[in-house]
């Protein structure tokens, strides 16, 4: 599997990382066994690279990767601070209304401890289909713009199912009868959270690093069926 990558330099790889693909092995992940995104990276690029963020396993898009294990903790300053945005596309149930702020705790799986956590919401298009999903005679879907204020693990997938709006294709935290007909009616089973861009001021030599990650194939797909554009 080829890895695209977005930007590289002394210190660090910013990659697009396709849907489905482990960043690196974990005891939450312990039972998958396909090659991780390290592994794909260190036979392409002949480097062993060190994970400056996270990303689920079935997120698409942009993670950043440090090239020295020193220099992991300078750039996770950034991600721990608001100096470096990020922004996501998602493809959620039902019709998310106007821009929404939501900072409802989310529960940390180690120490099962609630922490802060904010997402900021804004809808950019919206579609009803002829097409019934239980209880309803039609669907509804919204696509939407997150932008997370902090990295708390499954933030944005909680945050969505918080406000009655998940995102389609999530087995966990989404709703399985849309879920379902994604998968009978488009062909597309993948979770449509895909992380699509990173802007930060890099921490050692100051440039400004602005990466646009494209769409999966099953993300163009839908937006052309529904007759969106990003």
């Amino acid at each position: 599997m080829h890895i695209e990558i977005l930007f590289e330099d002394d210190y660090f790889v910013i990659v697009n990382k396709p849907n489905n693909v482990l960043v690196h092995n974990s005891y939450y992940a312990r039972n998958i066994k396909e090659p991780t995104l390290l592994d794909l990276l260190k036979d392409e690029l002949n480097q062993t690279l060190y994970p400056i963020h996270r990303l689920d396993r079935k997120t698409s898009g942009v993670i950043a990767l440090s090239k020295k294990k020193e220099t992991v903790a300078v750039f996770q300053e950034l991600f721990n601070s608001n100096i470096l945005k990020k922004e996501y596309f998602g493809i959620v149930r039902g019709y998310f209304e106007g821009n929404k702020i939501i900072n409802t705790p989310v529960k940390n799986p180690d120490t099962k401890v609630y922490k802060e956590a904010e997402t900021h919401g804004d809808i950019l298009n919206k579609i009803e289909l002829k097409i019934p999903v239980h209880p309803y005679d039609f669907s509804r879907y919204s696509l939407v713009k997150l932008t997370p204020f902090t990295g708390r693990m499954h933030q944005l997938r909680i945050h969505m199912n918080k406000v009655s709006h998940p995102i389609v294709g999530d087995t966990k935290y989404g709703d399985r009868f849309h879920n379902r007909m994604f998968e009978k009616e488009f062909n597309c089973g993948n979770l449509f959270l895909h992380a699509y861009s990173l802007n930060f001021k890099h921490p050692i030599n100051n440039e400004k690093i602005s990466v646009v990650a494209s769409l999966p194939k099953n993300w163009n797909y839908i937006l052309n069926k529904f007759k969106w554009s990003i």
